[in-house]
């Protein structure tokens, strides 16, 4: 595992420049135990970061605000309080055996949030790592979409949703949770860019770093998506689709997930980690009656689902009477768009036109998205 050392006994900086931005990124480990480094890094590598490390406190102080996480070995603490740093958040203190007062009290003046012990706290101070190389603030916004019948064009909206708000500079993971939808990469035109897809992942369950995972999957600008690719997997376990989402949360500012109708253990974890679901029905009878039974599945797994109606139908059902049939509130209504099915199949994807009724409804579903996010602001 590379890492930089700086600021040794003699006083040579070593590797890396504290501040720069290449480092600015990197967790500061400030520690003279040799053994006890060799567990911090050990550490380090399961989390997937390379840190800078310090055996000379003075020098610590260089980096100290910069870091993103401070990791203070247990014989180091006393000596950084005497210098004073200076107060900051995600400090920790980690040690073999810190059993005397000394260290708790210097652990104090520091201002760590933590004091670990290893081996029995490496877990924590694995996932402090793994954290520090996340984005910071609240977790993302998880928004599922799902069709109320076949054709109902959920990916579509799935996928223009997505596209609309990576255009607004929004950092948006898009996640395919139905095997057997042809693939929401194909809807975009990005099945041919390499990354990450499901099969890659099914055998993943624990915590994945999030931003390691924006680094691997296909991207689109600010959009990255996950996929399925074109072999024999059919089904990923609930517990890969809880760490994904987990990890995408943490890593992007917009999680879109294409929920197929018939449920999977997969696709109900997806359900019950959305913020919100949107389920897009057609106007026209049997439709809504479809939708009702999909509803029905729904309910039980997330509490706030909106409607997105495509219609009017051929008889003249309303986008009003499909929401109060179901009981819903509605978001937007979107006359169906022929050029739809022609974008997707030049490759262009269903966000092609910024113009048109699939963008309008998809810039509804962003507004709705934000409105929430304003909203759990103020509590």
């Amino acid at each position: 595992m590379a890492y930089a050392r700086f600021g040794d006994e003699a006083g040579q900086d070593v590797g890396g420049v504290p501040g720069r931005p290449d480092e600015q990124a990197r967790p500061l480990v400030v520690c003279a135990d040799e053994p006890l480094l060799e567990d911090v890094l050990r550490m380090c590598a399961a989390a997937g970061t390379a840190p800078l490390v310090t055996r000379d406190v003075a020098t610590a102080r260089r980096a100290w605000t910069a870091a993103p996480l401070v990791v203070v070995g247990a014989e180091s603490a006393a000596g950084l309080a005497a210098v004073d740093p200076g107060r900051r958040a995600r400090v920790v203190v980690v040690g073999l055996d810190v059993n005397d007062a000394g260290t708790w009290a210097a652990a104090v003046r520091i201002g760590a949030e933590q004091v670990f012990v290893l081996p029995g706290d490496q877990d924590a101070l694995i996932d402090a790592f793994a954290n520090c190389l996340d984005r910071s603030g609240d977790d993302a916004v998880v928004v599922s979409v799902v069709g109320g019948c076949g054709g109902a064009g959920a990916s579509c909206l799935a996928g223009a949703v997505a596209l609309s708000a990576s255009r607004a500079g929004e950092a948006t993971l898009l996640v395919d949770a139905d095997p057997l939808g042809g693939g929401i990469d194909m809807v975009l035109g990005n099945e041919a860019v390499t990354g990450l897809r499901w099969p890659d992942l099914a055998v993943t369950s624990g915590r994945i770093s999030g931003r390691s995972l924006r680094a691997a999957l296909p991207r689109l600008s600010a959009l990255s998506m996950l996929s399925w690719d074109r072999g024999d997997l059919l089904t990923i376990p609930a517990a890969s689709m809880r760490s994904v989402v987990a990890a995408g949360q943490r890593s992007h500012d917009l999680v879109i997930i294409d929920v197929p109708r018939r449920l999977d253990p997969a696709a109900e974890e997806a359900l019950m980690r959305s913020t919100m679901t949107v389920l897009v029905v057609p106007a026209e009878i049997r439709a809504i009656a479809a939708a009702s039974r999909v509803l029905a599945q729904l309910r039980p797994l997330t509490s706030q689902v909106s409607l997105v109606v495509r219609g009017p139908g051929p008889s003249g059902v309303g986008a009003d009477v499909v929401a109060d049939t179901l009981g819903l509130p509605l978001i937007a209504s979107m006359r169906p768009d022929r050029k739809i099915a022609e974008s997707i199949d030049e490759g262009l994807g269903p966000g092609a036109r910024r113009r048109g009724p699939m963008a309008t409804a998809a810039e509804s579903v962003l507004a709705s998205v934000r409105s929430h996010r304003s909203g759990r602001e103020l509590t």
